[in-house]
């Protein structure tokens, strides 16, 4: 039988971008052991009607809570205990496309082996619930655990609202431009756990991406890249800030004035 891949190319251009992501999240150290996740809305890339009469791969699983606005849509999905570095090189191996049932509240594997999702999958479905609610375009959700910004977590200043949004801002013009909604931060929750899920999604309602205090951060986009951009450029500041503090100052900063200059230029 044909790989699910094979049958739908529209669905694999956006899991590949998601093996891509996976390589880069491996690569900058950001995903140790089987540490993060991802997964992607595919269901506007496939045929739901065939796809919903496909042979489930195992059996029906809680999520944990009831998602109504999922009823209908298929993920891809990155496997529990799988590493980042080996879905970057066999994403159907390592990850798996599952169907949200008609209770909204379990799902089931289809495609294309018995790799059972992310322990992060409420999380995860519960921000895709909230995104398919606004009628946003976001598509893809990533955790990842970026060292430079888990560190900084571990300062309770850098936890008050605002703070280290401000900070990371001020440290060079692009994370300005580029992470207009700043960093949201989530007081520490048990992983996999009902309240992380829901205070994510209370969070990226004003924020693209969301720091889970000591242990990741979560961001959303339009595809997998553009998710890892919001990260990637969040972490290029935290980094030119422990670079200074590590020589032995405190970095300056750019002034509020120049940022809200920014702010002005880029209509953001």
């Amino acid at each position: 039988m044909k790989s699910f891949l094979e049958q739908y190319p529209s669905a694999k251009t956006e899991i590949l971008k998601a093996a891509e992501v996976a390589g880069y999240l491996w690569q900058k150290g950001w995903a140790e052991r089987n540490g993060g996740n991802i997964t992607v809305n595919i269901t506007e890339l496939v045929d739901t009607d065939k796809l919903s009469a496909a042979p489930a791969r195992g059996p029906a699983t809680p999520i944990g809570m009831t998602l109504p606005h999922l009823k209908g849509t298929f993920f891809f999905c990155k496997g529990t205990n799988r590493r980042m570095r080996d879905l970057a090189r066999n994403p159907m191996d390592n990850g798996s496309v599952i169907r949200i049932l008609p209770d909204c509240a379990s799902y089931e594997m289809i495609a294309d082996n018995p790799v059972k999702p992310t322990s992060e999958l409420p999380s995860h479905l519960a921000i895709h619930d909230d995104l398919l609610a606004k009628g946003s375009t976001y598509r893809a959700v990533i955790h990842t655990h970026p060292i430079d910004i888990v560190a900084m977590s571990h300062n309770k200043e850098f936890l008050v609202p605002g703070v280290l949004t401000h900070l990371l801002w001020s440290m060079i013009p692009e994370t300005r431009a580029f992470c207009p909604k700043g960093l949201g931060i989530i007081p520490y929750q048990m992983p996999s756990s009902v309240k992380l899920a829901e205070e994510t999604v209370k969070g990226l309602q004003e924020h693209d991406v969301v720091l889970w205090e000591k242990h990741g951060v979560v961001a959303i986009g339009n595809d997998a890249l553009e998710a890892f951009d919001q990260v990637d450029v969040l972490s290029k500041s935290a980094q030119i800030y422990l670079q200074a503090r590590s020589m032995g100052f405190v970095p300056d900063g750019m002034t509020d004035e120049a940022m809200n200059e920014l702010k002005v230029a880029f209509n953001l």
